[in-house]
C-alpha cells in the first residue's frame, strides 16, 4: 500500500499499487502535456520574435539596398547627364566653329572671285580701249611697274629688264636675275608677255608662245621661262592660278598677270633657300678638284718615281754585272797568283836542294873554280 498526503487538506490516504501507478502516470501526462504546450508556447513565441527580427533585418538590408541602387542610378544619372551636357556643348561649339569656317571660307571665295572678276573687268575695259599693239605693250608696262614698286624694297639686289639683244632672230621681253652675296647667281627668269583684243580675227593661244620662249630662255642661259598671258580669257585652266608647263618644257610656267610677282617671290625665295645646298655643292666640287688635283699629282709622282726607279734598278743591275765581272777577274787573278805561288814554293824547295856538289858533280872545271873561291876566303881571313 502506498499513503498519499493531500497537499490542501492534509489528509492521508492509502492506495494500493497499481492505483498509484494510475495516478502517477496521470500526474506525469498532465504535467508532460503542460510542458509540451509551455515548450510549444515558447517556440511558438521565438519563432515569431525570430521571424520578425529576420523579417527586420530582410527589410533593412532591402532599403539598404535599394538606397545603393538609387544612390548608383542617381551617380549614372549625374554622369550620364554631365556627358550628355559635355557632347552638346562641343556638338555646339563645334557646329559654331563650322558655322564660322563656312562664313570665312565663303568670304575668301566670294573676296577671290570679286578680285577676279574686278581683274577680268580691268582687262576687258583696258583691251577694249587699247589696239593689240597697245595691249601687249600696255601689259608689259603693267608689269615692268608692279615691279618697279617692291625694286627697292624686295628686288634691291635683282635685275629686272627689257631684253634688248637678238640671237638667232628673236629676243624675250624682259629678264630678271638675283645673285648671291658672293656674286653666284641663284635665280634668272625669261619672261613674256602676250595679250589680244577681242576684236582679233586670229586667236593666238598660249602654247603657240611656248616654244620661242624656251628658245629665247636657252640662248639668253636663264634657268625659268614664265609667260604672262590674258590669251584664252576663258580657260579655267589658266585663270586658276599658275599653271606648271614642265611636262612640255623644263622650268616653264603660264601665268596670268596678278600673278606676275607672287611668282617671282615663290621662285626667288625657293632659290635662296636652296642657296646653302648650292653653296656645299660648291665646296664638295672643290674639294673634288682638290682631291683631283692631288690624285693627279700622286700619279704624275708615282710615274715620275717609276720611271726613276727603273733607270736606277737598270744601273744598279749593270753595278752589279760589273760587280760580278769584276769577282770573276779577280778569281781569275787569284787562281793565277795561287798557281805562281805553288811554282814559286817548288822552286824554292828546289833551291834549298841545291848545293856546290851538285852543280860541280860531273864539271871538274866549276868544281875547281869554287875550290879556288873557298881557298881565297880562308887567305883572306
Amino acid at each position: 500500500m502506498t499513503e498519499i498526503k493531500c497537499p490542501k487538506c492534509g489528509e492521508v490516504i492509502k492506495i494500493d499499487d497499481v492505483s498509484y501507478a494510475q495516478i502517477v502516470s496521470q500526474v506525469r501526462n498532465a504535467e508532460f502535456s503542460k510542458e509540451i504546450k509551455e515548450m510549444e508556447s515558447q517556440f511558438n513565441l521565438n519563432k515569431k520574435r525570430e521571424i520578425e527580427l529576420l523579417q527586420q533585418q530582410a527589410k533593412a538590408e532591402k532599403e539598404k539596398t535599394l538606397a545603393n541602387y538609387q544612390q548608383e542610378i542617381a551617380k549614372l544619372t549625374l554622369e550620364q547627364n554631365k556627358a550628355i551636357s559635355e557632347l552638346r556643348n562641343a556638338l555646339a561649339l563645334k557646329e559654331q566653329e563650322i558655322k564660322i569656317n563656312e562664313q570665312a571660307l565663303k568670304d575668301k571665295y566670294e573676296n577671290q572671285l570679286k578680285s577676279k572678276e574686278e581683274t577680268i573687268s580691268y582687262y576687258k575695259d583696258l583691251k577694249a580701249r587699247l589696239s593689240t599693239k597697245m595691249l601687249g605693250e600696255s601689259l608689259e608696262q603693267h608689269c615692268q611697274n608692279e615691279f618697279n614698286k617692291l625694286r627697292a624694297t624686295a628686288f634691291k639686289d635683282a635685275y629686272f629688264e627689257k631684253d634688248n639683244e637678238t640671237v638667232e632672230g628673236h629676243k624675250g621681253d624682259f629678264i630678271f636675275r638675283q645673285n648671291s652675296p658672293e656674286g653666284a647667281e641663284i635665280i634668272s627668269i625669261m619672261f613674256e608677255m602676250k595679250n589680244q583684243a577681242d576684236t582679233t580675227a586670229t586667236k593666238k593661244k598660249n602654247e603657240d608662245f611656248l616654244e620661242k620662249l624656251d628658245k629665247d630662255r636657252t640662248n639668253k642661259k636663264c634657268e625659268y621661262a614664265i609667260l604672262v598671258s590674258l590669251l584664252e580669257e576663258d580657260s579655267d585652266l589658266y585663270n586658276s592660278g599658275i599653271v606648271d608647263m614642265s611636262y612640255k618644257y623644263p622650268k616653264m610656267y603660264v601665268i596670268r598677270p596678278q600673278f606676275f610677282i607672287p611668282m617671282i617671290t615663290l621662285l626667288r625665295d625657293a632659290a635662296l633657300n636652296n642657296l646653302e645646298y648650292k653653296n656645299q655643292v660648291i665646296a664638295y666640287q672643290n674639294q673634288h678638284i682638290d682631291i683631283t688635283n692631288f690624285e693627279d699629282k700622286l700619279f704624275d709622282f708615282k710615274d715620275k718615281f717609276g720611271r726613276n726607279y727603273q733607270l736606277a734598278s737598270d744601273k744598279f743591275k749593270k753595278a752589279i754585272d760589273e760587280i760580278d765581272k769584276s769577282i770573276a777577274a779577280l778569281q781569275k787573278t787569284k787562281e793565277n797568283l795561287l798557281s805562281s805561288e805553288n811554282n814559286l814554293r817548288l822552286a824554292n824547295d828546289k833551291l834549298q836542294d841545291l848545293s856546290v856538289k851538285k852543280l860541280t858533280r860531273g864539271n871538274p872545271t866549276m868544281a875547281q873554280k869554287f875550290a879556288e873561291l873557298k881557298d881565297g876566303e880562308k887567305s883572306n881571313s
